[in-house]
């Protein structure tokens, strides 16, 4: 029996196609993937179980990969040895058949929304090449988007997942916070981080979130969660779609298919989240801090080496004093406290918001004009994932079947530890013909 061997030789050949338009990946590691392939077949040929047999993955360059560097996007970390292991996320993935074939390009750091990369160059969305991927996690969403890989691994501190499965017209899950370990995986601001995957399909989605499913006591922040599994997540959960002032920063296209999502669900009375504002800006000022504080060492050693707007970012962060971070979590903490309540007191398990304000902008454009505003796509690509972030609760992008334009994508939310919600959710929008993967088949 040979399954991974042929799916192996078929993604390099569509990388090989692709990626020199596309920008997703800064390594492919052919050789190592094919021995990974012989070994992954030959344990079918004994009979051996490999649920992800077949199932090719890429990593975003800040997941760990034993033998190689990891320089998460940055000339920063060029003098790293390599990584003795790999990253949980990555280590179960393959240990369920999946081969990895390479790292993905990112914003340095995960530092941003455009993956436009000062050392690798932009990642171009597959759809309109003169266009962003999104970001930072602009590689992995843009490497399925492209019919590279069925699957990819991301990181989400504020949207990294998301905003770029919205912009590619892919399936992107930011579970839970503490929901699967990020050990082994570089961190832009540790309380907000998660690891999730990309996918082409819901049913390729669910397949790698289910194998990285587990406790893991190398990530301290994981909880002790039994293992739920995604797979055969059925019923109807009770949706209610966003609204207050903060969800008014959107054109009339992502306002008009969040409506739309509402109603094939079943939403009830809208769910005003008047605080989703001051969610926003706790999350905008904590990981600015937590961000730089990470790198306060690289940027003493070596600033010049930075790309200068990360580092700009990273120095403007260090000079947040102290009781404004206290201020910030205050208000995380409010936000999070009142939108539960508001979740409970309406009945809605799932909250429908759009993805992103806008469809993907041009590389290199700081401008873009939505609801009669000026705004730079860098700071507003994460105005609706950034309130869910700053408070863990799992939420999934949606691609949406637009008949024509680029891609967009609704987001779904759920109470914590309830990603069932979410697929079951999805579930029923990919049953009426409204969600589907956009992914080109030629370069």
């Amino acid at each position: 029996m040979s399954v991974a061997g042929p799916a192996v030789e078929a993604a390099l050949r569509r990388i090989a196609e692709a990626d020199g338009t596309t920008n997703a990946f800064t390594a492919v590691w052919a050789e190592r993937a094919r021995s990974d392939a012989e070994s992954v077949d030959e344990a079918l040929r004994r009979g051996e179980e490999r649920p992800l047999a077949g199932v090719t993955f890429a990593a975003k360059a800040l997941f760990d990969v034993e033998g190689e560097v990891t320089r998460a996007g940055s000339r920063v970390w060029d003098d790293r040895p390599p990584a003795e292991r790999d990253a949980t996320a990555v280590a179960r993935l393959r240990a369920a058949g999946a081969v990895l074939l390479g790292a993905t390009n990112m914003d340095e750091f995960a530092s941003g929304f455009t993956t436009e990369n000062a050392r690798h160059g932009p990642t171009r969305n597959p759809h309109d090449p003169s266009r962003i991927a999104g970001g930072s996690s602009g590689g992995s969403a843009a490497a399925v988007a492209a019919g590279m890989v069925p699957v990819a691994l991301a990181s989400d501190t504020n949207g990294s997942i998301r905003v770029p499965s919205a912009l590619c017209g892919v399936w992107g899950l930011k579970p839970t916070y503490g929901r699967l370990s990020r050990a082994g995986c570089a961190l832009f601001a540790e309380s907000f981080d998660h690891v999730g995957p990309i996918a082409a399909t819901l049913d390729d989605l669910v397949a790698a979130y289910d194998a990285m499913q587990g406790h893991d006591p190398r990530d301290p922040a994981q909880a002790p969660r039994p293992v739920e599994p995604l797979t055969g997540a059925g019923g109807r959960p009770r949706v209610a779609v966003a609204e207050g002032p903060h969800f008014d920063l959107c054109d009339e296209e992502g306002l008009s298919l969040a409506a739309e999502a509402g109603a094939l669900l079943g939403a009830g009375a809208p769910i005003r989240l008047p605080e989703a504002g001051a969610g926003w800006s706790a999350a905008v000022a904590i990981t600015l801090i937590e961000g730089a504080s990470a790198h306060v060492d690289d940027l003493r050693r070596h600033a010049e080496a930075f790309d200068p707007m990360t580092r700009d970012r990273f120095l403007a962060g260090l000079m947040v004093p102290a009781e404004a971070y206290l201020v910030a979590q205050r208000a995380r903490r409010a936000w999070r406290d009142r939108c539960l309540d508001a979740m409970e007191a309406s009945g809605a398990e799932v909250i429908v918001t759009p993805a992103t304000p806008f469809a993907a902008s041009p590389i290199g454009t700081d401008r873009v004009e939505v609801a009669g505003r000026i705004v730079d796509p860098r700071a507003a690509l994460g105005h609706f994932t950034q309130p869910f972030s700053a408070i863990g609760l799992p939420a999934l992008a949606v691609p949406i079947a637009t008949r024509t334009g680029l891609p967009r994508a609704v987001q779904l939310v759920a109470a914590p530890w309830r990603e069932d919600d979410l697929a079951a959710a999805a579930r029923i929008l990919e049953g009426a013909g409204f969600a589907r993967a956009h992914i080109r088949s030629s370069p």
